[in-house]
């Protein structure tokens, strides 16, 4: 399995060609932001998907993203963030579906 990482230049516009192409190659996405995780870009790149890039899909498109609450203050901060744990745990559960 191939990994692809793409960065985004900018996120208006958005750029799904290149996103959707990423997507074509490996038939998995997972989109990690440090924004909740409802109502952010994460949510638009998946609904971007499920319009346009749902045929290339082997596995859902699964988010990493902060708590749907508040930003906590700076002593708790990294219990809100996605920590490296959880990214890996998400990638590994995309890559057992086939």
């Amino acid at each position: 399995m191939r990994w692809l990482s793409v960065g985004l230049a900018t996120i208006s516009p958005l750029d799904m060609e290149t996103i959707i192409e990423s997507v074509s190659r490996t038939g998995r996405c997972v989109i990690i932001q440090e924004a909740p995780k409802h109502c952010g870009v994460a949510s638009e790149i998946a609904a971007g998907l499920a319009d346009a890039g749902i045929y290339h899909l082997l596995a859902p498109v699964k988010r990493v993203c902060g708590y749907d609450t508040v930003m906590p203050l700076y002593r708790n901060e990294m219990k809100y963030m996605p920590s490296v744990r959880r990214i890996i745990d998400t990638i590994n559960s995309v890559l057992e579906v086939s």
